[in-house]
């Protein structure tokens, strides 16, 4: 007679597992925030937005860098997602402005947080998601590490000056791995969402503002084309960072649901009376 292992457990315990740790990457992280919310009142209501991007340079850019810096370092390929399209499609030399800009996505959504306490405390759930993803998608380009092998194909001749420039320091800072999902997609598009929200809640009826939500978009649909017209992704990187991103944005919307309801300054453990 078989003698149960003394820790099994059965569905329903393991259900009620998995359920508690999606509440618990979902809600706001209450002892991580806690520090950065007593001091959200500092600069001007600068004080979370700065500790939130100093945030994410140790554990959103770090950790790319870092990968991508092993893999190049490896120099193994462990599954190719090229396909034949990939070197059919063209290079697109002035597309590389729009693939850069994906960097000045990080300090513009920064920038349009509403600095009160509802904006820090969704600003926080998107720096959670921000991360959560992160660690997702390096951990693939650990595991599965892919060389990006299509740069032979750019003709640096073809450049102008200012696409020279761009390509230089992006082939300078970036190594032609960490190929899939594609970060450059799930970033963008995270931000883009976390912008709209913003935007859409606060000032539903400026024209200048739905200016900016046509421009916002519009850039970052150029910007899912440039990562292959520059020779940066191949399109499998593309198709599933747009599947990691849609699902990413859904497992944060609850959370940013939640701030409506419930008084902001609970997730990090202050009461009401406490404002």
């Amino acid at each position: 007679m078989a003698v149960p292992y003394p820790t099994d457990i059965s569905g329903q315990e393991l259900d009620e597992l998995v359920e508690g740790a999606e509440s618990y990457f979902q809600k706001p992280w209450k002892r991580f925030w806690a520090p950065s919310w007593s001091r959200r009142r500092g600069v001007w209501g600068w004080q979370f937005p700065l500790e939130v991007f100093l945030i994410g340079l140790i554990l959103v850019a770090a950790p790319y860098f870092i990968t991508n810096n092993i893999a190049d370092a490896r120099g193994v390929t462990v599954l190719d997602p090229e396909l034949g399209l990939d070197r059919d499609i063209p290079v697109i030399y002035w597309t590389i402005l729009p693939y850069s800009l994906l960097y000045l996505f990080y300090p513009v959504t920064l920038m349009l947080c509403p600095k009160d306490d509802r904006g820090h405390a969704e600003l926080a759930v998107g720096m959670q998601t921000l991360i959560l993803v992160t660690f997702f998608c390096c951990t693939i380009f650990l595991i599965l590490p892919a060389e990006i092998d299509l740069r032979d194909q750019i003709d640096w001749e073809a450049m102008n000056a200012w696409e020279t420039i761009l390509f230089e320091f992006i082939h300078f800072s970036d190594n032609p791995w960490n190929a899939w999902p594609s970060l450059h997609i799930v970033h963008s598009y995270l931000l883009a969402r976390l912008m709209t929200h913003w935007t859409r809640s606060r000032t539903p009826d400026s024209l200048g503002w739905n200016i900016f939500l046509v421009v916002l978009w519009l850039e970052w649909a150029l910007l899912c084309i440039s990562i292959m017209t520059t020779k940066q992704h191949f399109a499998f990187d593309l198709v599933s960072g747009l599947i990691v991103a849609h699902m990413a944005w859904r497992f944060s919307t609850p959370s940013l649901g939640s701030i409506g309801e419930i008084w902001p300054l609970e997730f990090s453990g202050e009461s009401r009376s406490s404002d």
